[in-house]
């Protein structure tokens, strides 16, 4: 099945708010889905639009397959948000999250001439300083599943669970594609404010990784950690939600 067919259903909105002054589109991490985002409904003020992504390979998605490349990925991606981009806007991604946010922020701007009012960015390096770390999403299964083990993201009753992984790992695989085969091509600085949220103890992304996505806007640029590690937005999910939240309410305020 063509990756095109179905790809508008990607766009989720499980609590709309018609009268909300801003649309916010979370992107989940490699493996993720949109449920992982299913906490903020109830947590973020009604004047914002929650709207998970829900990227191929999962849920409503789960008949599509996943992408292993970025650029058709956000290529199918900046057409399915169109139709929902009539109001103020604003991306939150983590990790690979962060990723395709911040070139789907520069393809809508270069291709579409529209822009978020701000970009959030969680867990991941500034897209300019390369990944010296080693590839890991050809390597056989064992080693692949012990890489997994060391990040910390999937829980221990899913990787004891032979079937669950068999229908996971292709798209661990190809979500690890994505982030392990882009390449960074400078473009003119984005003008959008953009915060970026840490974990303090994240062995992946370093204070100063997240400090170097200061130079991707001429516009403000915040940041801020919280305690944990690499998926500290769930470890420290009430800290990061109030944050956010604060934030968000400021920006509607301004609109």
């Amino acid at each position: 099945m063509s990756n095109t067919l179905t790809f508008n259903a990607c766009v989720t909105c499980p609590k709309p708010h018609p009268y909300a002054s801003l649309r916010l589109f979370c992107f989940p991490y490699a493996g993720g889905s949109s449920l992982i985002f299913r906490p903020w409904l109830k947590s973020l003020s009604t004047t914002i639009e929650v709207c998970p992504i829900e990227l191929p390979g999962r849920g409503m998605q789960m008949k599509l397959a996943p992408f292993a490349r970025l650029e058709p990925l956000i290529k199918s991606l900046a057409p399915a948000l169109l139709p929902h981009l009539d109001k103020p806007f604003a991306f939150f991604g983590h990790s690979m999250g962060a990723l395709v946010s911040f070139e789907l922020t520069r393809l809508l701007r270069r291709k579409y001439g529209v822009s978020p009012i701000h970009l959030f960015i969680s867990g991941r390096r500034a897209p300019q300083i390369p990944n010296l770390d080693p590839p890991i999403h050809a390597l056989p299964e064992p080693e692949f599943i012990e890489e997994l083990c060391g990040l910390n993201g999937t829980p221990q009753a899913v990787l004891e669970n032979t079937e669950l992984m068999q229908f996971i790992i292709p798209i661990l695989r190809a979500d690890f594609a994505v982030l392990e085969t882009y390449v960074y091509t400078p473009e003119p600085t984005l003008n959008i404010p953009i915060t970026t949220f840490g974990g303090l103890q994240d062995p992946e992304v370093s204070v100063d990784e997240l400090q170097g996505w200061q130079e991707q806007t001429h516009s403000t640029f915040c940041q801020q950690m919280f305690p944990g590690d690499h998926f500290f937005l769930h470890s420290a999910q009430s800290s990061l939600l109030k944050s956010l939240s604060q934030r968000l309410n400021y920006i509607t305020s301004e609109i």
